[in-house]
């Protein structure tokens, strides 16, 4: 048995589930400020993971990049709904990345 250490941000319900396990864990709230450095670390964290996930995890892990996104949207005032609209109207404006385009070259014609 020893101690590991950890420092990164997790979810909410993580610190509970432990002391279900019979674990001892050490926790802090973090100040606004240390708490979306945490969330940029955990961004990174999450879409690393992505990356180098399975193909069975990718549902998981997408999930996980949401969650981070989301988080760090209600922190700076935006909704969930106001995210999701304003995806939605960028992709009626400009599209989704559906269609595979690679932007190769543009030449100004003058």
């Amino acid at each position: 048995m020893g101690e590991e250490k950890y420092n990164k941000l997790v979810r909410d319900r993580i610190p509970e589930l432990l002391r279900q396990q019979g674990k001892i864990c050490e926790t802090v709230v973090l100040s606004d400020r240390e708490y979306i450095e945490k969330l940029k670390e955990k961004l990174k964290e999450e879409v690393d993971d992505f990356i180098k996930a399975q193909p069975d995890k990718l549902a998981s892990e997408i999930a996980d990049v949401l969650e981070v996104l989301y988080a760090l949207a209600e922190h700076k005032g935006i909704s969930e709904a106001e995210l999701d609209f304003t995806r939605q109207m960028k992709k009626r404006q400009r599209g989704s990345f559906r269609g595979k385009v690679l932007l190769k070259s543009v030449n100004t014609l003058q």
